[in-house]
């Protein structure tokens, strides 16, 4: 007699229940809201969708941007402080390089007492940014900001503190620029310290500036600059002879 081969059957029900098991618990199947657009992915913030013709095409944006699906634009990654994620907040590993903790974005000085200065990358390329006289990068809005607004810890000289020496800013004198528009908040010099100057907040609430080490305030530019270029503090960091 021959032998008799015993054929096990699964059923197709089983075998796709098995497959979907080795799975992500996670498992999300994404589906066209509209034939045809761009649509954010409902758990990562820097991930969406492509649609044409009712199909989709995943997406991610360039390192450090995120989807922005109310922006008007065709590209639709934008920066991380002009985006609401709300529950989107996976994001795709990042990818630093340098002083860019990821390839775009705007990103404070990586030494924590430097508040005046931040970094634009770019595709993995950074541009360094210095705030104007007096204020500090705000992560949080990408903008330079009074000091108290950005609340940072640790800053160094270049901190405003509210003054406990007597300024008061003038009354009633609104202070021009070269170009004759009124200055909103005006800066004024120490008339002792050439590398301290005051800042009056909407040209009312004085606060206290402070240059680096090595520089002076230009009363002419309304900020910080070489001594050379400031009459009468030429000399301030010069050391005195003590023959």
């Amino acid at each position: 007699m021959g032998k008799r081969i015993l054929v096990v059957l699964v059923p197709l029900t089983v075998a796709l229940v098995c497959s979907a098991a080795d799975e992500s618990e996670d498992y999300f199947e994404f589906s066209c809201p509209k034939p045809d657009g761009q649509f954010e992915d409902p758990f990562q913030c820097d991930r969406y969708y492509e649609c044409t013709d009712g199909r989709y095409t995943e997406k991610l944006c360039p390192d450090g941007l995120v989807f922005n699906p109310d922006s008007k634009l065709a590209n639709k990654c934008d920066q991380v402080f002009n985006v609401n994620c709300g529950d989107r907040k996976e994001l795709q590993p990042p990818k630093p390089v340098g002083v860019c903790p990821r390839q775009n974005g705007f990103f404070p000085h990586p030494d924590p007492s430097i508040c005046n200065i931040f970094f634009n990358c770019v595709n993995g390329r950074e541009i360094e940014m210095t705030c104007v006289a007096g204020l500090h990068f705000y992560q949080q809005t990408g903008t330079c900001v009074w000091p108290d607004m950005a609340n940072r810890q640790g800053c160094g000289s270049n901190a405003n503190k509210k003054l406990n020496d007597g300024f008061q800013c003038p009354k009633n004198a609104t202070k021009m620029d070269k170009n004759g528009q009124a200055i909103t908040h005006p800066n004024y010099p120490h008339l002792e310290d050439c590398q301290r100057f005051y800042i009056c907040l909407n040209g009312i609430e004085p606060r206290q500036g402070t240059c680096e080490d090595g520089m002076v305030y230009n009363e002419d530019l309304q900020r910080c600059d070489e001594p050379e270029n400031v009459p009468g503090c030429e000399d301030w960091y010069s050391i005195p002879d003590l023959n």
